[in-house]
């Protein structure tokens, strides 16, 4: 895709959501860091359906720790991976508190020491609660980043790496936040709604017209 046309992408799907937000339901650094912990392969619908009652009484990482993983474990367990997420959120809560003073830190070396946490959540956080222009590539960035020929790749650090690259500044600070929503509501993996897309005609994907 050229450069032109990268921004006009970009535009137009500002235009149509100029202040796209997370799904993810938090009120602080750290309880969208554990949301987004907790949301590795699952929903973020079925993740705010557990962490809505949790976060209401639980939103420190001492409260976290005093909680305790057998407590936080059966909080969660409506959500996959329960008892290795409930393990990783306790270990992490315990790492800010020992290293950091309770605070999330705003350093991705940092972030991805802690347990559970990888590239992807490093690139959400850094993100969303500290407005560093990163992109987090999950499934539906990284099908809408090659589909439409924007910035393909055949790993997420190509992808991420080409979107940084090629996304304009003005655009960068909301970006991966319009390519996953895209993705997850337009450029569906199993089908497209190629009709209702706003930037149907800047893209590259050969099957849109049929």
């Amino acid at each position: 895709m050229k450069a032109a046309d990268i921004d006009q992408f970009y535009a137009r799907l500002a235009s149509a959501n100029p202040e796209p937000k997370s799904d993810l339901e938090y009120s602080s650094p750290y309880t969208l860091l554990v949301a987004v912990v907790l949301s590795a392969q699952a929903t973020d619908t079925g993740v705010n359906k557990a962490t809505r009652p949790l976060f209401a009484t639980v939103a420190t990482p001492s409260a976290m720790v005093e909680l305790g993983e057998e407590r936080l474990a059966q909080a969660i367990r409506t959500i996959g991976l329960y008892k290795t997420k409930a393990r990783n959120v306790i270990a992490l809560s315990q790492i800010l508190l020992a290293r950091h003073g309770g605070k999330v830190p705003h350093d991705r070396d940092a972030l991805e020491a802690l347990p559970g946490v990888g590239r992807k959540t490093a690139n959400v956080v850094l993100n969303i609660a500290f407005g560093e222009p990163t992109i987090a590539v999950d499934t539906h960035c990284f099908r809408v980043a090659n589909r439409t020929g924007l910035a393909p790749g055949k790993t997420v650090l190509e992808v991420e790496n080409g979107l940084v690259r090629k996304t304009p500044k003005r655009w960068a600070n909301h970006a991966h936040h319009w390519l996953i929503l895209h993705g997850r509501y337009v450029c569906k993996a199993r089908k497209p709604d190629c009709p209702a897309c706003v930037v149907r005609d800047l893209c590259g994907f050969k099957a849109k017209d049929i």
